[in-house]
């Protein structure tokens, strides 16, 4: 194995295309390889005195290519880094822009080959540019090359800073659409966390809101991918699908209307609607992979927290049984899963065969439950005015009767 040893003052590049052209022709003997590698240095010797900085990197990286298989990983990284700090001569961003394109092409154009380190090549690059437009395109660069390379779990913990990353590129919708459909790509094909796909999933989705039908059409597929996976999600139980225009289009969609009628049936109605449903669509239902237990099971959760908000407060075991349609024995069982789910907050009260609900989750949370969310902060904002008035109105006639008792002492 060749290791790098610098043994002169000569420029970085200078060094990096000396080491990797005479790596490339050493097998052609010295009369060949000589002369090749002399002409090489030579014109890159020319681009840093002309300052032709897209010349070079275009020079060094055809180089670097040719001995990739020649050293070790931590001497790739070098000469890489060396190549990828190019970028911060160039003071047009339009150059830079274009100079991180070359570099990207080069480096994912394998993606199979050492992955990890190319993954890692192509983060030093990013780190080194400060322009945000080329920064974004190597940021979706890395995230197409980690789909490729089979190596998602070294992007996954980027996507924590995704917000501040935002604001930071400044990006258009188009792009921001490129980007959460990639990340959602990267965490399904990853399978780490299918809460996560599906935020951003439903984040590209949101972003069609305001677009005509045209435009909308592009996200007919990840609506319907959205709507399974939510129907498929075991502990995913709130939505806002149903609100999205994306999502609505389906609706009156020959293709897909039965895919939107499932999602409504899940976040509006109960059991009774979905094993109609069911029994109508059930090649339907095992063509998108969905299986008709697991389905049941999430429907019953759904209904009983339906249940819980439409009840007033109480509801009966008997109400529960049916609802679910269950025997006697397994409402309490039903009930737990539900709190455990963090569904709903109650109390069992088996003397009277009925749970009392303190708090229920909202399966969607669109215009009436902010409506009825802000009747709530209304009341409770006039019952604290009541009880601060009440304890001023007190305070005011314990001092006067104080003051009473001090005028008959004296």
């Amino acid at each position: 194995m060749t290791t790098i040893v610098p043994t002169s003052e000569e420029d970085p590049t200078l060094f990096v295309v000396r080491f990797a052209s005479e790596l490339a022709w050493a097998d052609a003997g010295p009369e060949v390889a000589e002369p090749q590698v002399t002409r090489l240095c030579m014109e890159a010797q020319e681009c840093i005195v002309m300052g032709k900085w897209l010349d070079l990197a275009s020079l060094m990286l055809t180089s670097a290519e040719l001995v990739f298989s020649k050293v070790s990983d931590k001497e790739l990284e070098c000469i890489f880094t060396i190549i990828c700090n190019l970028v911060t001569k160039l003071e047009n961003p339009e150059d830079t822009l274009e100079m991180a394109k070359l570099i990207s092409a080069k480096i994912t154009q394998q993606p199979n080959d050492k992955p990890a380190l190319r993954l890692k090549i192509l983060f030093n690059l990013y780190n080194m540019l400060e322009n945000s437009d080329s920064r974004f395109f190597v940021y979706m660069q890395a995230l197409n090359f980690a789909l490729n390379g089979k190596v998602t779990e070294h992007v996954i913990p980027s996507f924590k800073k995704i917000d501040s990353f935002l604001k930071e590129w400044n990006i258009g919708v188009k792009d921001q659409r490129n980007l959460f459909l990639t990340i959602a790509n990267v965490l399904k094909e990853n399978k780490s966390s299918g809460k996560d796909s599906f935020k951003f999933l439903t984040k590209y989705l949101a972003t069609f809101s305001g677009e005509d039908s045209h435009a909308m059409s592009e996200a007919k597929e990840e609506a319907v991918q959205a709507v399974i996976e939510f129907v498929k999600a075991p502990d995913t139980f709130q939505c806002d699908l149903l609100d999205m225009p994306a999502v609505g289009q389906l609706e009156k969609d020959a293709k897909y209307a039965l895919v939107y009628q499932l999602l409504k049936i899940f976040l509006t109605q109960r059991l009774d609607a979905y094993l109609e449903f069911q029994a109508a669509n059930s090649t339907l239902m095992k063509g998108y992979g969905l299986v008709h237990e697991d389905c049941i099971t999430k429907m019953r959760l759904m209904s009983l927290v339906d249940l819980a908000s439409h009840e007033s407060g109480q509801i009966p075991y008997a109400f529960i049984k049916d609802t679910l349609r269950i025997n006697d024995d397994e409402v309490e069982l039903w009930v737990v899963k539900a709190i455990t789910a963090k569904l709903i907050d109650c109390k069992m009260d088996q003397m009277n065969q009925v749970v009392i609900v303190s708090r229920s989750t909202e399966r969607i949370f669109g215009q009436s439950q902010w409506q009825s969310l802000r009747a709530k902060l209304a009341t409770w904002r006039s019952n604290v005015a009541n009880v601060i008035s009440t304890i001023q109105a007190n305070k005011i006639t314990e001092d006067g009767s104080q003051g009473m008792q001090g005028l008959m002492i004296r």
